[in-house]
């Protein structure tokens, strides 16, 4: 950080920009973020908005963008969320406006050497081969060749290069590191790589927000520059909305600006306010409508592929059948290996004899008995149908494909379905009430836990609730209430709950939905409910603020709720209107070659002695144990520097219990060590430090006379299991010293 601070003068703080430029922002950032399942007419305008935002930025180059949007529209995206990530850090470090405005525009261009790439590339399904990730690499040269025939500055053609450098200098191809990478690349590669983590892709789904912190932390000091990582995870646990309203003044205002100064130094001309404004929505097509609807609220996965086998739609039943989301699917190309396809005997079919492939030049339907890898990672029996389509002039267009499910197994959505069967309601907003909700929040955590996949609970309370009240009365205040209802009720699944948790607060039970999912859907009904007109406000719209969390490792009803309501707490502080997540998720463990796990042997000797290590900075860790006491109801018995000492009961953690058993409270002693560790030493790179902090835990059951040794144990072991999830820790494979 020390290169950075010395380019940053004090400056005042940035200026709020106006309610609508902030709104129109969020918009565009929005965008940024869709997926294949909206309509061709609201991708194209959403397009459209990205194009006029860039084509403002960067003036005659914005075509540059334009061309990457056509070549590969979700690449595209990312460039921009990128670009405004990048327009933020930028405002909150104060940076110079040279600095600034580079960083900007190497974030929107980072990508466009991918116009080189082929397509079979950039839309593979799988992970890339060593020869592919070749040619992917190829296009950091192809970026250096399109900019400089455009004209680009040097400082931003070498930003973009220097962006692909590890910081310990031991990236394969780039050889810069330290203080040698410039600043701007830096930042980039942060938030380059933040993005990648925080988005669907076919292979994996989106990581949380505190997964991809903590992944940035773990590489902090060999990929990313350490000082950065950390003032990057700093910045976004405070405050967004002055962050969002500076680059809205500073990225909007330029769409009316005569002559905005972009980096080619070119002169734009100056566009009336209306060409910038929303455009009239389209003719509203009924049957269009009802098809869409249908398509969402299907058990059977439903795909659409033109005639290069690239997906076009993948519906709702798709995702949940294989765990892929739609934006990491559409635009890729179907095959066989997508989805570890195999034939009724088990043998797994190649890609070269693709039964798609064969519909499309033969133009004859496909139907048999197949099965393919699950979301749970098993491999279930499907019925798949492809069924080649042809326009009116009998040319063919591309095919549909369904899957349905053949396997004896009940879905974890019919378990869910029947339980709703005797839903009670809330008299005003016939959704669930308080005591359906407590009761289907049992019965997901118990659902999800038994399959091994995740759920999502979503909090949101209305904004500012009481000023509506006195400003409009009560009657308007039940309207508003009513009319959030019915749209978070209508941007549900099946499987899902929505439900009146108190007053003007709601819960939303996503099934079968990792915290990124949720934090996206949760992003939607923010946005709805901030552009709905309410008559019973005079035509004005009112806001919410929205806190997810997802099913982890040892998590009770009650942990998952609190942790969503702190989630929820912490939007409303941060400014209201807006989306918090929290919360790490149940991602694979590494094994852990020994585990100290004993059998108290009386006089309240531990039961666990661990001990776990997390690659965020020790007032990190300290801050999530924060989360753990508050979500578990612990009480701090002792502190003393970095020791302290919680009670903790036994049922603030998962795993199965008898209803006869007894309450067991465990004490654990928790001392947090933070190491500089060294690491690895290349490209001449003088050695340095990264950070990383241990945790050394010991927990013993307060009662020393508990006869049930073995269920003590058990349930010792899911308090351990707990105290991970919360620190994004893993256990060492070290001994750690035995207690007294």
């Amino acid at each position: 950080m020390s290169e950075v601070a010395t380019l940053l003068p004090n400056s005042t703080s940035p200026t709020i920009a106006r309610s609508d430029a902030r709104s129109l922002l969020r918009q565009l950032d929005a965008v940024a973020a869709e997926t294949g399942q909206a309509s061709t007419d609201a991708v194209q305008a959403s397009q459209a908005h990205a194009q006029q935002l860039v084509q403002a930025r960067l003036g005659m180059a914005g075509s540059l963008y334009v061309a990457v949007q056509c070549k590969h529209p979700a690449t595209a995206a990312h460039c921009l969320r990128v670009a405004l990530h990048c327009s933020s850090w930028a405002a909150a470090l104060k940076m110079p406006e040279k600095l600034r405005l580079q960083l900007e525009v190497a974030a929107l261009l980072h990508d466009v050497g991918k116009i080189g790439v082929p397509d079979a590339v950039l839309n593979k399904p799988q992970r890339l081969t060593g020869e592919e990730v070749e040619l992917i690499d190829r296009h950091r040269d192809c970026a250096a060749q399109i900019l400089s025939a455009a004209g680009a500055p040097r400082p931003i053609i070498e930003a973009i290069h220097a962006a692909a450098a590890w910081y310990d200098g031991s990236h394969r191809k780039v050889k810069l590191s330290g203080a040698n990478i410039p600043a701007v690349s830096r930042m980039l590669s942060i938030i380059d790589a933040y993005d990648a983590m925080t988005t669907d892709q076919v292979f994996r789904p989106a990581r949380s927000r505190e997964r991809a912190i903590a992944e940035l932390f773990q590489c902090a000091g060999s990929q990313f520059d350490p000082d950065l990582v950390k003032n990057f995870a700093e910045l976004f646990s405070q405050d967004q909305s002055r962050l969002q309203a500076d680059v809205a003044q500073r990225w909007l205002t330029l769409l009316a600006s005569a002559q905005p100064t972009t980096p080619w130094n070119v002169t734009l001309t100056a566009l009336p306010t209306a060409a910038f404004a929303p455009a009239a929505g389209p003719v509203v097509d009924r049957a269009a409508a009802f098809e869409k609807k249908l398509l969402e609220n299907m058990r059977d996965a439903v795909m659409f592929v033109d005639t290069q086998a690239a997906i076009l739609q993948w519906n709702t039943g798709a995702e949940r059948m294989t765990g892929v989301a739609a934006s990491a699917a559409v635009g890729r190309i179907w095959a066989p290996s997508l989805f570890d396809l195999a034939s009724a005997t088990g043998k797994l079919v190649p890609d070269a004899e693709c039964p798609l492939q064969r519909v499309l030049t033969s133009g004859v339907q496909y139907f048999e008995r197949v099965s393919i890898l699950g979301r749970s990672g098993r491999h279930v029996d499907v019925d798949l149908q492809i069924t080649p389509v042809s326009d009116t002039s009998n040319s063919l267009v591309g095919a549909t494909i369904l899957l349905h499910d053949a396997s004896s197994e009940a879905s974890l959505e019919e378990k869910c379905q029947v339980l709703h069967a005797e839903m009670t309601k809330d008299p005003l907003t016939q959704v669930a009430n308080r005591a359906e909700f407590d009761r289907m929040l049992a019965a997901f955590v118990e659902a999800h836990t038994e399959t091994g996949l995740t759920c999502s609970l979503i909090m949101s309370d209305i904004d500012h609730f009481k000023r509506i009240n006195d400003t409009y009365g009560h009657q308007a205040g039940d309207e508003a209430i009513v009319s959030f209802a019915k749209l978070l009720k209508s941007m549900c699944r099946s499987g899902d709950l929505v439900a009146r948790y108190g007053g003007e607060e709601f819960a939303v039970l996503c099934a079968d939905c990792n915290n990124s999912a949720a934090a996206r859907r949760a992003e939607l009904m923010r946005k709805a409910l901030s552009e709905l007109p309410l008559a019973e406000l005079g035509g004005s719209s009112c806001t919410a603020s929205f806190g997810c969390t997802e099913l982890q490792t040892g998590d009770t009803p009650e942990t998952m709720l609190r942790r969503s309501d702190r989630a929820l707490l912490m939007a409303k502080e941060q400014g209201r209107n807006q989306v918090v997540q929290l919360g790490e998720g149940m991602e694979e463990q590494e094994p852990v070659k020994r585990s100290w796990f004993r059998l108290p042997n009386w006089g309240g000797s531990a039961l666990v002695d661990a001990t776990l290590v997390t690659k965020v900075p020790m007032d990190i860790a300290i801050e999530k144990l924060r989360g753990f006491i508050a979500d578990h109801n612990a009480k701090i018995v002792k502190t003393k520097e970095n020791e302290i000492r919680l009670e903790a009961s036994d049922k603030a953690v998962g795993g199965a219990r008898r209803a006869n058993d007894r309450e067991i409270t465990f004490l654990l002693e928790i001392k947090f060590d933070q190491q500089h560790v060294d690491f690895a030493n290349t490209a001449g790179l003088a050695a340095g430090k990264m950070v990383q902090t241990v945790a050394t835990v010991t927990i013993r059951p307060k009662r020393d006379r508990d006869r049930r040794v073995g269920f003590v144990a058990e349930r010792a072991r899911f308090m351990l299991g707990s105290l991970k999830s919360y620190l994004i820790a893993r256990e060492t494979d070290l001994e750690p010293a035995l207690s007294k």
